[in-house]
């Protein structure tokens, strides 16, 4: 058994990387597990609520960002299966070629959509000319189209270019079985998402500052301070969850893509950075869990279709003082908003 079959490499002498899976694992499945009946429940409100079909820019983008989630929830027990080592071997490269960058092209959708309901959620509160017309609902379901064919141009790829034939091993690493050419297209997928990631951090960052300054501007007028603040405390929200989420894994990818292209060698500073962007990526996945949430805050209809099931939620969202005062102040000249806006 000691030969190996044609064109089948043997593994190389290196280090094992990923053989301190365990704790990553029990983490992945408790997301799994809490974050599948959310993003089900969510699933179950947009399809029966009637006024989902009206959907104006905001639920456009939550629409989209709850299909990223779905994606991710489809491709994770694959990645669950494979880091406990339970998986066999066609289901590990299976994993490898397509359910591991299904969770990239989730993770990018959910950046990109995330940045789209901050800045959406700071110009509808706005109230100018200009917002409106972004707010268009046929503008939001083109610049989601707009990026989903990108993350699809650019991941694509990944699944179909061709890999090496290795012989089988407990711990596999992916881009062990990627050859040049793949491993040079997944080089570049990084970078180009990596683009993304900054474009879209820009925007929050933007956004998160115009809120703030127009919180400070108003504070002389109490009815614009109520209104300010109430915007500055949702783009603030969601730009806090998106920070906590992506940037410490984007602060480690790129350290890492240069452990996979062999521009770092060295095996111990290999381990590290695989701990750190395995540690990172759990972060980002773990919005899973926070979505739904984000859904029931920004989502009028949501709350309301919740409310029937659970009257103490529906009596706290009818009874909310401060929305209630905002949507008054709102009314005579926002006819053309969002009837389900916060």
């Amino acid at each position: 058994m000691s030969n190996l079959s044609a064109g089948v490499d043997a593994p190389e002498k290196q280090c094992i990387i990923n053989d301190q899976m365990g704790p990553f694992t029990a983490f992945y499945i408790f997301i799994f597990i809490f974050g599948l009946p959310g993003n089900l429940l969510s699933v179950w409100v947009f399809i029966s609520n009637p006024r989902a079909k009206q959907q104006q820019s905001t639920s456009v983008y939550l629409i989209n960002l709850l299909v990223a989630d779905l994606l991710l929830l489809l491709a994770l027990p694959f990645k669950i299966l494979k880091d406990l080592g339970v998986a066999p071997w066609n289901l590990m490269v299976f994993h490898c070629q397509a359910s591991a960058v299904t969770i990239y092209i989730s993770l990018y959708a959910s950046v990109a959509f995330l940045a789209f309901i901050i800045t959406d959620r700071y110009l509808q509160d706005c109230n100018t000319l200009r917002s409106l017309r972004l707010q268009e609902v046929g503008f939001a379901r083109l610049l989601s189209l707009v990026v989903w064919l990108l993350l699809l141009l650019i991941m694509v790829p990944n699944m179909a270019l061709p890999i090496k034939q290795v012989q089988e091993q407990q711990y596999l690493s992916c881009s062990s079985l990627k050859k040049d050419i793949s491993l040079h297209w997944h080089t570049l997928t990084i970078f180009l998402c990596t683009a993304l990631f900054v474009n879209a951090s820009a925007a929050v960052l933007i956004s998160s500052g115009l809120a703030l300054k127009r919180l400070l501007g108003s504070r002389s007028d109490p009815k614009l301070w109520m209104n300010a603040r109430r915007a500055t405390v949702s783009v603030t929200a969601v730009a806090l969850a998106y920070v906590l989420s992506f940037v410490p894994y984007h602060v480690v990818r790129m350290p890492y893509t240069l452990a996979q292209t062999k521009v770092i060698t060295d095996c111990q500073t290999k381990r590290q950075l695989f701990l750190g962007k395995e540690s990172t990526l759990l972060l980002s996945v773990l919005h899973l869990c926070f979505d739904p949430l984000l859904f029931f805050y920004l989502y009028r209809p949501f709350r309301e279709t919740i409310g029937k099931i659970l009257p103490c939620i529906r009596k706290q969202a009818v009874s909310n003082p401060e929305e209630q005062a905002a949507q008054e102040m709102m009314q005579p000249t926002t006819s053309a908003q969002p009837e389900d806006a916060v």
